[in-house]
């Protein structure tokens, strides 16, 4: 999270021992991480390599913030709640934690995109598995419910202010990203129909109401399980990006497609990626023209994070960025990356090797 005045927010966790996690937050200041500072710990949190925790800011600013971590709330292994907490004091102080979804339904709820909405408000998104315990208790065996897609706002003060369905059916554990546009906001998240076609949908709240989900393009990805890869998204006022990973007919690609009219259409997208992409993919706006683009690709037996920087204008990339090279197992996460001006990225990612997991950051200057 980048404030609107431009200081970057880091948030990750920690093992504290054997039972305890704890989620913690840095600031940079003056090219420099400022001193971690603990949201909230736990013995029961559900701690995963691609459903991890989130901070962002109301209003866009440094000193009413919000954070988010996941906590198991029944005997099942994805059995786990949203949990969201607030300070009113740049991280300082903590009130006590809420859940968004009030179904109170042992089942997993997750993959949370937390986005400022103005007026003390913040916008939350995630993934809902009630309707597939619902369907269990009904006994319809294994004809389970869908895990579904739900959304709403709360309050500086930690009150939910209202919470809906956005899709009935999607894909079980992939990331969602919602950004805001002039009119609304915009929900970008992978679909799955009966068919087993799992293909990034865009759903839109526009004046106060969501219009009814799209499907971006007919990528037609036909994969029984989930591929744990969301899609990401980037706006600036009407124009927005979107980056998503694709393994339609066996071929793995990362695109990426314009809209111009705030989500309401996109443009044929473009194929960013070397040829042997794992995807795991973050979109920022570098100024009004230039965006980038970050994805792992397989290189041998590890991975690559790469940066590719595109002109919204042209179809060819500008420039191809190694970031780091890294592990290509689930432990090397999923890179993230924040414009900071100045022709400058700040990227995040987990570094993994045989002794462990670090955070590590970097500034990449283009120019």
């Amino acid at each position: 999270y980048i404030s609107n005045d431009g200081t970057p927010f880091l948030s990750w966790v920690e093992y504290l021992d054997d039972t305890t996690d704890a989620l913690y937050f840095s600031r940079l200041e003056d090219g420099h991480w400022g001193a971690p500072s603990e949201i909230a710990r736990g013995s029961n949190w559900f701690v995963n390599w691609a459903d991890f925790p989130s901070l962002s800011g109301f209003n866009g600013g440094t000193e009413k913030l919000a954070g988010h971590w996941l906590a198991m709330a029944g005997e099942g292994t994805y059995d786990y709640d949203v949990q969201i907490a607030t300070s009113p004091d740049g991280g300082k102080t903590w009130q006590e934690p809420f859940i968004p979804h009030q179904d109170g339904i042992q089942a997993e709820h997750g993959f949370v995109t937390l986005l400022p909405a103005g007026n003390n408000r913040m916008f939350a998104v995630w993934l809902d598995g009630r309707n597939t315990k619902a369907s269990e208790s009904a006994g319809h065996g294994h004809g389970h419910g869908a895990m579904s897609l739900r959304a709403g706002f709360f309050s500086d003060k930690g009150e939910m202010l209202d919470e809906q369905e956005v899709d009935g059916r999607v894909c079980d554990c992939c990331q969602t990203d919602a950004v805001l546009i002039p009119d609304g906001l915009i929900v970008a998240y992978r679909d799955r129909s009966e068919e087993e076609i799992r293909d990034i949908f865009v759903a839109r709240w526009v004046n106060g109401q969501w219009q009814a989900p799209m499907k971006v393009q007919e990528d037609n990805w036909k994969i029984s399980g989930c591929p744990v890869n969301g899609p990401a998204l980037a706006s600036r006022e009407d124009q927005v990006a979107l980056a998503w990973y694709t393994a339609a007919r066996d071929t793995p690609k990362v695109l990426l497609a314009f809209s111009h009219d705030s989500g309401a259409h996109f443009d044929t997208p473009l194929r960013l990626d070397g040829g042997k992409p794992l995807g795991r993919v973050d979109v920022s706006w570098i100024d009004e023209q230039r965006l980038a683009v970050s994805w792992m690709e397989e290189v041998g037996e590890e991975a690559e994070a790469r940066i590719a920087v595109i002109d919204k204008h042209g179809p060819n990339t500008q420039k191809t960025i190694v970031l780091v090279r890294n592990s290509k197992a689930r432990s090397s996460g999923f890179p993230i990356l924040e414009a900071m001006g100045n022709d400058e990225l700040l990227a995040a990612w987990t570094q993994a090797d045989s002794t462990g997991t670090t955070v590590k950051t970097a500034i990449v200057n283009l120019k």
